[in-house]
Order: structure tokens, then sequence, then C-alpha cells
């Protein structure tokens, strides 16, 4: 590797790092395009409960990994929301530079004409 491609590597982790870990928890709290449109056509409470209408968001059901540690977009046990948000950013992109990094290292071994 050469010196300028590990700088450019290591810019682009520590960016990753800082938008995962930091502007995350600037991201809106509305919802998105599909949880809009799974919400067309239902009326809801304060509370966000459901009350009339027919929409898609009825026949949700739970989701499998609802209760792994890192669900919801957070840390679970970890109370301060801002500080979960951020934690289970930087460690999802620490997995991912990693399993990136751990493929490419593994393809580039295996190269033709590579010693």
């Amino acid at each position: 590797m050469t010196r300028r491609l590990g700088w450019f590597l290591a810019g682009g982790l520590l960016v990753a790092l800082l938008l995962a870990g930091v502007v995350s928890n600037f991201a809106a709290g509305s919802p998105d395009g599909l949880d809009a449109t799974a919400r067309e056509g239902c009326t809801f409470g304060a509370d966000g409960q459901i009350t009339g209408g027919t929409c898609m968001l009825q026949r949700e059901q739970a989701h499998q990994a609802e209760d792994s540690p890192l669900a919801g977009y957070g840390i679970r046990g970890i109370s301060n929301p801002h500080l979960s948000t951020g934690l289970s950013g930087v460690l999802g992109v620490l997995v991912t530079f990693a399993v990136g990094g751990g493929v490419f290292w593994l393809l580039r071994r295996r190269a033709p004409g590579k010693v």
C-alpha cells in the first residue's frame, strides 16, 4: 500500500467516524419515505397510535432482530440517547471498515501475478 493511499483511507475513515458518531445525532426524527408511505391512509392520536383509517402500518410485525444489542439505531444498556446513537454509528463504521478491509486484503493476496 502506498503512503498516499494510506492517508486517503485514514482520512476517509476519520470522516466516516465523525459522520456516524456526531452528525448522526442531528438526523431528522420525522418518518423517512418508507415510514411515511406506510402511514398514508391512517389517522394518529397525539401519542402516535393509530386511531382510524387503513394503512400498511396496521400490518406491521415485530422485527426478528428487535432484541439485538444494536436495535433501534442505538446500543442497548446506554441510557443517553446521543451517546448510544453515536457509539452504534462508530461501531458500525469500524465493523464495516474491518470486514471490507479484510475482503480486499484476501482478494489482493489471491490476485494472479502477486507474490
